[in-house]
């Protein structure tokens, strides 16, 4: 069923067994794995199913550091969430993301690899992928024109990308929620706090608000956070009525170790002898199935010290058109001029003369845990009158590093099989130069903030995405990743709310 808040009696008391707060990827994945069940669940949602600028405007906020997205521009404030402006682009984490790699600080997760592989298959249809497969050699016989590179797979090999449509969350589960029996959705219903008992231990309640007025509470048995990295770590911060420094804050760890994809072009590919590389193109939205890109192998990342990030390609010709994001997004500028995404005046002679025989080479890397990168409170409020979001974006020498290393490898493995070079941008060239071009960008990955950990001193919430001495909270989505890995985060923090929403369901029914 579904409720507009905004026409509910002020001071309304909502109730159930379960609440989540936000209805993007992670949070309409659980409420849908809860469809059906005897457990009534109350399903909150700031805006409505539509884009509405007042709304929108409450996630508004500053940046400072490496510059930024406007914290306005970078998520979608209606239900289905930032799924409403997804690409698409899936694969798995690898076994290295969630170990203890002596030259990443921070790393290491409390579970491995394994144990979401059950969860990432059951992830797969809610973004409509394909069969839970991302083993190279399957795919290369699915399709005639696709040949891998003749490449050492134990220096660099093929990761594969699986592509959703991409699922816009907002549109294929509307109908099925709103026709639950046991899933109530309330829009237009914002979480500004989040009240404990008197020694912090359990939620009691949450507060509702929205800009007609109403103020409404909310009172469960289990609530979970399910908006994003930034809004998760804001709640939880601006919920210090009882907790000074903020809900699950006692060690100073939320909002810290936020992360972002370094998306950039970095490279040439300039092939020996003509070749379309069909394997690892992407040809646009809902028009590609699969793809590969190149990654450094296990071995190599732990030789050379270095992230794991991947690369992939395109024609040089669309490369040299496309502006990065961060240029296309001006900072403090929340407009979008789409017309600045190419200019297809340019380059044409070029795209004729070297056809098949020349690439951009586009990274996607993670970023370094590092506790400076950070979400915290600003004294400037909302019109709800919830404190804004500041985000500190800070990155380290050993992204730098990582990115110049890993074509470095792929160049040598290109010559050693004698099928081209690599020639890399200027910015990769200077060992000694740690700075980043103004085209820094990222791919509104967000990540961290409620890290992962058994320990309370090194993580906001346990191996099950329970914040730490709190017995009914819990976080769902990409703020409880510890590492980034390569990927795009959507298939994995679907995979692991999953898990999580398992874990829940085990103890209410213990409970009742």
């Amino acid at each position: 069923m579904h409720v507009d808040a905004r026409y509910l009696d002020d001071n309304s008391l909502l109730e159930g067994d379960i609440c989540i707060v936000g209805a993007g990827a992670a949070g309409i994945s659980m409420a849908m794995d809860w469809n059906n069940s005897k457990y009534k669940v109350i399903l909150l949602e700031g805006g409505g199913f539509e884009y509405d600028e007042k709304v929108q405007e409450l996630y508004a906020g500053k940046t400072t550091g490496q510059p930024y997205f406007p914290l306005k521009a970078i998520r979608l404030h209606y239900f289905g969430g930032t799924t409403g402006h997804w690409a698409g682009f899936c694969s798995t984490f690898d076994e290295i993301d969630f170990k203890k790699r002596d030259w990443v600080p921070h790393s290491g997760w409390p579970i491995e690899r394994k144990d979401l592989d059950l969860y990432y298959e059951r992830a797969h249809p809610y973004i409509e992928l394909g069969p839970y497969e991302y083993n190279a050699a399957y795919w290369l016989k699915q399709d005639p024109n696709f040949k891998a590179l003749p490449l050492n797979d134990e220096i660099v090999w093929n990761k594969i990308w699986q592509f959703s449509p991409p699922t816009r969350f907002g549109e294929k589960y509307k109908a099925p929620i709103v026709q639950s029996r046991n899933i109530h959705l309330y829009t237009y219903a914002n979480v500004v706090n989040i009240k404990a008992n008197e020694n912090v231990s359990t939620i009691e309640e949450l507060v509702i608000k929205n800009y007609a007025g109403k103020q409404l509470r909310v009172k469960a048995k289990y609530f979970v956070l399910a908006c994003c990295s930034v809004q998760n770590a804001r709640l939880l911060l601006a919920s210090n009525e009882q907790a000074a420094k903020g809900l699950g804050n006692d060690n100073d760890l939320v909002g810290r170790f936020f992360m972002e994809h370094l998306e950039m072009k970095s490279a040439e590919l300039w092939l020996a002898e003509p070749d379309p590389l069909h394997f690892y193109m992407w040809k646009g939205l809902g028009e590609t199935r699969v793809r590969a890109e190149l990654a450094i192998s296990e071995a190599k990342q732990t030789e050379y010290k270095i992230l794991n990030g991947t690369a992939a390609m395109l024609p040089l010709s669309m490369g040299l058109q496309t502006r990065a994001f961060i240029d296309i997004y001006k900072i403090n500028s929340e407009k979008t001029d789409l017309r600045q995404l190419s200019d297809t005046s340019k380059h044409v002679q070029l795209a004729k003369s070297i056809r098949d025989r020349a690439f951009m080479m586009h990274t996607r890397i993670e970023q370094s845990p590092n506790p400076n990168s950070r979400v915290t409170l600003d004294t400037d409020k909302d019109s709800l009158g919830m404190p804004r979001a500041m985000l500190n974006w800070e990155l380290t020498p050993l992204e730098k590093r990582s990115m110049r290393k890993i074509y470095e490898i792929i160049g040598q493995e290109f010559g050693r099989a004698s099928r081209g070079r690599v020639r890399l941008h200027d910015y990769l060239r200077d060992e000694k130069d740690f700075s980043w071009p103004s085209s820094t960008g990222g791919g509104w990955h967000h990540m961290g903030t409620t890290r992962m950990s058994e320990d309370p001193k090194t993580g906001v919430v346990d191996s099950q995405c329970k914040v730490h001495g709190i017995s009914n909270l819990f976080v769902a989505g990409s703020s409880c990743f510890v590492t980034a890995g390569a990927p795009n985060p959507t298939l994995t923090l679907i995979a692991l709310t999953l898990r999580m929403s398992d874990h829940v369901k085990s103890r209410i029914s213990r409970r009742s």
